[in-house]
């Protein structure tokens, strides 16, 4: 569902992502760790079209990022780590407006399947008095709204309480075993990441120094007491245990 071939980005003389090579297949949830500053967030503009690589390729759903971008767009929902809504829309009418843009025939009635797929009863309050946790419910019914075959999340558990991080992550299996869609996820919450994630990747400074699953990597690293233990592992190993 994800092929990246040396992807890479620069910014002058800093290379923000190095020859990223990643695969991720249809029905998985993939978790995408990294210290702040490892280029997760860059990752993800790429493959979600928001940004040109410098070099390097990469497919979504069988279409090229740059070349085919618009069919690109149509394959993916994506939820960045701050949603932003009108606030003087109820979060229905944000949805509808959302759902209008992407083209949507038939939106409300939709809107309402989404709604009563994500338990969403707030649909009439005015965008300005959601909490950040109902904000990413809203944002993840925006994503999906138009039927994506790949979700993109940003941090998503970002600022939420620990009782929205259970929601969310419900939210998140949900969608990816009741509508088959992937889910790639980029995180440092590595207690989502045990509860969540099928698949892991670690990149560090830009570069992609581990990829396993999440059975394997707890078998490989066994005498390890907690993820955070392996992670940490992981980065100071750098590319050595790929």
């Amino acid at each position: 569902m994800i092929d990246t071939y040396s992807l890479t980005k620069n910014y002058g003389a800093f290379a923000a992502v190095k020859g990223l090579d990643l695969h991720v297949e249809q029905g998985e949830i993939f978790g995408f760790l990294g210290h702040n500053g490892a280029g997760k967030t860059t990752t993800i503009n790429m493959l979600t079209t928001l940004l040109d690589p410098s070099s390097g390729a990469a497919t979504v759903a069988g279409y090229d990022i740059v070349s085919e971008s618009m069919s690109v767009r149509q394959q993916i929902g994506y939820l960045p780590e701050n949603v932003q809504l009108y606030q003087d829309l109820t979060a229905r009418e944000n949805l509808e407006y959302l759902a209008q843009l992407s083209g949507l025939k038939k939106p409300r009635s939709r809107i309402a399947e989404v709604f009563g797929l994500l338990a969403v009863d707030y649909g009439d309050r005015k965008a300005s008095t959601l909490s950040k946790g109902m904000r990413q419910r809203i944002g993840i019914a925006q994503a999906i709204v138009h039927q994506p075959r790949v979700l993109f999340l940003d941090e998503p558990t970002s600022g939420l309480d620990p009782f929205g991080i259970k929601e969310l992550r419900e939210t998140i299996l949900m969608v990816n075993r009741e509508l088959g869609i992937t889910v790639f996820m980029n995180t440092h919450m590595l207690s989502e990441v045990m509860q969540t994630c099928t698949r892991i990747g670690v990149l560090s400074h830009g570069e992609l120094t581990y990829v396993d699953s999440l059975s394997n990597t707890l078998s490989r690293f066994k005498d390890e007491t907690s993820l955070e233990q392996i992670y940490l592992k992981i980065e100071g190993a750098g590319a050595d245990v790929r």
